[in-house]
C-alpha cells in the first residue's frame, strides 16, 4: 500500500458531542465525506485530531470507526504519537488491533531527544507494531527536528515508507528527495507548501485543509502529479485564503469552527484547546467564504470541473 500514500490525505478531525464524548456518528460522516471526494487516504488520531487528549480506549476506538467506514477502500495511518516510546508503542498496537494499515510516529515532544535517540525510538515502535511507519516532523509542536540525516538512514529500512515534513524547511525536504529511496514518499506536511514540496518531487500532503475542501485539495495533489502546474496554480491559490485562516488559532480550532458552521460537528474542543475567538472568526468565515467563491469560478471551467467541494 506504500503507492496509494501519494496524494491526498486528511489529518482527521476528531468530532466530540456535548458531554465530551467522541461523536461516533459525525465521524463516520466525516469519513464518508472524504471518500466521496476521492481522498487518497485517512490519517486520524494525528494533533489536527487532538490525539495528545485521547484516552488509550478513545484512540483505538476512533480508529475502529474510520476503518470500519473504509472497509478496506484506503489507507488508514493510525497517528502513534507519545513522548515516551513506551506510550508511543502501546498506541501503535492499539491502532493497528483495530484496523489501522499504517502509523504516523511523530518525534517524541518535550523530552528532546538527540539524533540517536530518534533513530532507538522509531525503530521501537516499528519492532513492535509490525506495519509500515510514516515518520512526522514537526519542530513546531515537538521542539526538535528529524534532521534529513536521521530521515535518510531510516529510509533504508523498508519498514519506514514515508515522512510527513512540516518543519518548513524546503532545504532539508530537497535533501530528503534528493538522496532517499525511490520507493521512500516525502508528503507535505503544510497545505500551503504542498505545491512547491511536489514541484521539487515531493509525493503528496498530509492535509488540514481537506477537512473542508476535500476535493480541491485532492485535485491540487493530481494536477501536480500529472504536470499540469497552470491548473495546480491556479487551484493553489484559490485555496491560499483559507490555507491562511486555517492556522488562524491553533489548529485543529479553526478546522473544528468551520466544520460546525457547515453543520458537520459541534464546537467541542477538549481543554487546553477552546472555540474561535471573535476576532479570528470573522478571518475564518470570510476565507471560507473567498475560497468557495475561487473554487466555483475554477469550477466552471470544463478542465477544472471537480475541484468544488
Amino acid at each position: 500500500m506504500t503507492a496509494s500514500l501519494a496524494g491526498c490525505g486528511t489529518a482527521l478531525v476528531t468530532p466530540f458531542r456535548l458531554d465530551g464524548a467522541l461523536d461516533e456518528d459525525a465521524l463516520r460522516l466525516l469519513v464518508a465525506r472524504q471518500l466521496d471526494a476521492g481522498i487518497n487516504y485517512l490519517v486520524p488520531c494525528g494533533s489536527t485530531g487532538e490525539a495528545a487528549t485521547l484516552s488509550l480506549e478513545e484512540h483505538a476506538r476512533v480508529v475502529r470507526v474510520v476503518a470500519d467506514v473504509v472497509r478496506g477502500r484506503v489507507p488508514v495511518v493510525a497517528g502513534a504519537g507519545a513522548s515516551d516510546t513506551a506510550r508511543a508503542v502501546a498506541l501503535g498496537q492499539a491502532s493497528v488491533s483495530a484496523g489501522a494499515t499504517h502509523l504516523l510516529v511523530v518525534s517524541p515532544m518535550y523530552n528532546k531527544p538527540p539524533q540517536r535517540g530518534l533513530l532507538a525510538h522509531f525503530r521501537s515502535v516499528a519492532d513492535a507494531c509490525g506495519v509500515p511507519i510514516v515518520l512526522y516532523n514537526v519542530p513546531g509542536r515537538t521542539a526538535g527536528n528529524i534532521d534529513a540525516a536521521t530521515v535518510l538512514e531510516l529510509s533504508a529500512d523498508p519498514r519506514f515508507v514515508a515522512v510527513k515534513e512540516a518543519s518548513g524547511d524546503l532545504d532539508q525536504v530537497d535533501t530528503i528527495l534528493a538522496s532517499a529511496p525511490a520507493a521512500f514518499l516525502t508528503l507535505s506536511g503544510d497545505d500551503a507548501l504542498t505545491l512547491p514540496i511536489m514541484a521539487m518531487g515531493g509525493h503528496g500532503v498530509i492535509s488540514v485543509v481537506s477537512n473542508l475542501f476535500p476535493a480541491a485539495m485532492v485535485e491540487l495533489t493530481r494536477a501536480i502529479a500529472r504536470g499540469d502546474l497552470i491548473a495546480a496554480r491556479a487551484i493553489h491559490r484559490a485555496l491560499r485564503p483559507i490555507m491562511a485562516a486555517a492556522f488562524v488559532e491553533s489548529n485543529p480550532i479553526p478546522a473544528k469552527a468551520a466544520l460546525a458552521t457547515e453543520g458537520l460537528l459541534r464546537e467541542v474542543l477538549r481543554l487546553p484547546l477552546v472555540p474561535l475567538a471573535d476576532a479570528p472568526r470573522t478571518v475564518l468565515a470570510r476565507a471560507m467564504a473567498a475560497t468557495q467563491r475561487a473554487l466555483d469560478a475554477l469550477s466552471s471551467r470544463a478542465t477544472l470541473s471537480s475541484v468544488s467541494s
